[in-house]
C-alpha cells in the first residue's frame, strides 16, 4: 500500500487495529515523495492520524537524502525519534533496539 493521503493512513490504521497491533512499520519507499516536502502537509497529516488514533508508526529506510535536502525534515526526524509514537529508523534491527530502550 502506498501512503499518498490521509485516507491511506486511516486505512492502514484500521488494518492494524483489526489485528490488535501496537506498531505499524512502513518502508519509506511506500510514502509518496511529497511526504518528504513538509510544505505539502502530507507528513503532518499522516503522522497526526497515527498519533490521534493511538497506533505507533515506524518508518524504515535511509533518510540521508531527505535530511540533506531539508533542515525542516531533519528536525522532524530528530524530534519524532525523541518520542515514543513515531520513529524514523534505518531497519528492523534499529527498531528492536529502540523498543528495548523504551520498555
Amino acid at each position: 500500500m502506498q501512503l499518498k493521503c490521509g485516507q491511506d493512513a486511516i486505512d492502514l490504521i484500521c488494518a492494524a487495529r483489526a489485528r490488535d497491533a501496537a506498531w505499524v512499520t512502513v518502508p519509506m519507499e511506500k510514502l509518496d515523495a511529497s511526504f518528504f516536502q513538509l510544505s505539502s502537509g502530507l507528513a503532518g497529516e499522516i503522522l497526526q492520524k497515527f498519533v490521534n488514533y493511538g497506533i505507533n508508526l515506524a518508518v524504515l529506510g535511509d533518510f540521508s537524502s531527505a535530511v540533506a535536502a531539508s533542515k525542516a525534515f531533519r528536525d522532524l526526524l530528530r524530534e519524532s525519534n525523541r518520542g515514543d509514537s513515531v520513529w524514523f529508523l534505518a531497519d528492523f534491527a534499529e527498531m528492536k533496539e529502540q523498543l528495548r530502550t523504551c520498555i
